[in-house]
C-alpha cells in the first residue's frame, strides 16, 4: 500500500505541486479517515436503496454519473470539503468552481472498465492545464478492483486522437479510446484507499481494468477549473463557485442543491445536461446521448 504524502498545514508543498506538473498526476493524499470515508459510503448506499424506485424522470444511475452535484447534497458537501479544496488551491490558486462530480461505480466481478484517454478530448475547454480532477476512494481502488493506471508526463501531450468504440462494457460516455499504444510497462497503477484522494491532469493518458474482487470500487470523481477556462465549442456552461471569485463570468454559476434531487435540482441538472451534451456528443452522428 502507498505510503500517503504528507502535507503542510493541509496543503501541498512545492515538491508536491513540482512533481503534479511534472508528472501529470499526484497521490495518495490521505483527506480524511477511514471512518469518515466509509460513513460517506453508508449514506451515498442509503440513498442509492432509497430513490431506486422513487419515480426519477431519469434511472438514479444517471444522476450519479454527471452533475451529481446539482441533485445531491452529499455530493456538494464532498465536493467543497476544505480540505479537498485546500489541496486543489496548490494546483488552480485560490479561486476554484466545481465543473462536474459524479460516481464512477464499478460492482464486484463485473467485466466493466475504462479504455485510456485524455478527460480533454470532448469537453470543449481546449487542452487547458487551468483544470484538475479529484478522485477520492469510498472503498479500496486496488490494480484487483480496478484503480486508475496513469501514463506518466503524458500529459505533455496536445488532445490526441481518439476513436468511439460506444462498448456496453466501457463506462466512458462514448467508449473514447486514444489512438496510441501504451505499453503495460508505462502504466502506473493509482492505488488509493478509503479517504485517500488522488489528482489529475485533464491530458494525463489513463484508464482502468474490471473489478475483480468481492466488494465495489466505490470513486467520488470532481472536476476542478478555475474561473479564466472557458467553454470554446457550446454556447454555454455551467459551473459551481466553491472558493474565492468568478471574475470572468464564463460560466453559468447555479447554487447547490437544497435537498436530494428537489424540483429545482433536477431542472438545472437536466438544463446542463442538455447543453455539455450537445459538445461532449458532437460528431458522434446521433450515435449517443449524454445520459438521456
Amino acid at each position: 500500500m502507498p505510503t500517503p504524502l504528507p502535507l503542510i498545514n493541509g496543503a501541498l508543498s512545492q515538491n508536491q505541486i513540482q512533481n503534479y506538473w511534472d508528472d501529470g498526476y499526484l497521490f495518495p493524499i490521505q483527506i480524511m479517515s477511514h471512518d469518515e470515508a466509509a460513513a460517506a459510503r453508508r449514506e451515498l448506499e442509503q440513498l442509492e436503496h432509497d430513490w431506486l424506485d422513487a419515480g426519477l424522470p431519469k434511472p438514479i444511475n444517471a444522476y450519479k454519473r454527471v452533475n451529481s452535484n446539482a441533485v445531491m447534497p452529499l455530493s456538494y458537501r464532498l465536493a467543497s470539503d476544505p480540505r479537498i479544496l485546500d489541496v486543489v488551491e496548490g494546483i488552480l490558486g485560490p479561486d476554484i468552481l466545481i465543473y462536474g462530480a459524479e460516481y464512477f461505480i464499478k460492482e464486484p466481478r463485473t467485466k466493466h472498465m475504462v479504455s485510456m484517454h485524455q478527460d480533454l478530448t470532448y469537453w470543449g475547454l481546449g487542452a487547458t492545464s487551468r483544470m484538475v480532477t479529484v478522485w477520492l476512494a469510498l472503498s479500496p481502488a486496488t490494480p484487483a478492483s480496478g484503480c486508475m493506471d496513469f501514463v506518466k508526463g503524458s500529459h505533455k501531450n496536445p488532445i490526441m486522437p481518439h476513436k468511439d468504440t460506444f462498448d456496453d462494457l466501457n463506462l466512458l460516455s462514448r467508449g473514447q479510446e486514444i489512438q496510441v499504444d501504451v505499453a503495460p510497462q508505462d502504466k502506473t497503477a493509482i492505488e488509493i484507499h478509503p479517504g485517500q484522494i488522488s489528482l489529475h491532469h485533464g491530458l494525463t493518458i489513463h484508464g482502468s481494468g474490471p473489478n475483480t474482487t468481492d466488494d465495489r470500487r466505490i470513486a467520488f470523481v470532481v472536476r476542478y477549473v478555475a474561473p479564466d477556462v472557458r467553454q470554446e465549442v457550446g454556447e454555454k456552461d455551467y459551473a459551481m463557485l466553491v472558493r474565492g471569485a468568478d471574475r470572468n463570468g464564463n460560466f453559468v454559476n447555479y447554487a447547490p442543491p437544497r435537498d436530494t434531487f428537489s424540483a429545482d435540482g433536477l431542472a438545472m441538472w437536466e438544463e446542463i445536461r442538455k447543453a455539455q451534451s450537445a459538445v461532449m456528443m458532437r460528431g458522434s452522428e446521433g450515435k449517443g446521448v449524454l445520459y438521456s
